[in-house]
Order: structure tokens, then sequence, then C-alpha cells
């Protein structure tokens, strides 16, 4: 416990990284990683904006109080698509 404890007003010691991997072809794997994930978010934002699209299109021809279960079904995967892409976003 004693070589846990630090003397008051000692700054905490940073956190170091893990050293960065490198690939076969001797490329980062966290910059390929970071790559991938971009290429994903982008084509999901596409994906996202075709639903969205869709959905807008859906709501304007379906009667004032009648939603069909299709277009529910659009609210959820834009929903899912959307929570998918900012959990990409964050890490």
């Amino acid at each position: 416990m004693a070589a846990l404890a630090r003397p008051m007003g000692a700054k905490p010691e940073p956190q170091q990284e893990a050293p960065d991997t490198k690939l076969p072809n001797g490329k980062s794997q966290r910059d390929e990683i970071l790559k991938l994930e971009h290429t994903e978010n982008i084509r999901d934002a596409a994906q996202l904006l075709e639903l969205a699209q869709d959905l807008k299109a859906d709501i304007e021809k379906n009667d004032t109080f009648v939603l069909s279960m299709g277009t529910i079904k659009k609210t959820d995967d834009i929903e899912k698509l959307a929570k998918k892409i900012r959990s990409r976003l964050r890490h």
C-alpha cells in the first residue's frame, strides 16, 4: 500500500501508450484501422442519408394518423446506424 501512495502535491505519472504495432507491409496498424473506420463511416453515412430520404417520402405519402410498420422499422434502422457511426467516432 505504501508503494502506491504518493506525496501530496506530486503529479501523477503519465500513462504510457502502447507502442504502435506495425503490419507485415510496414504500415501502422492503428492508422490502417482508422482508415478502415473512416471508409465505413462514409459508407454508413450515405446509407443513413438514403434511409432518411426514404423515411421522409414515406411520411409525406402516408395518412396523417397512420404509419406503416415499414416506416417505423426505418426509424429503428436509422437509429441503429447513427449509434454505430457515433460509436466508431468516439473511440
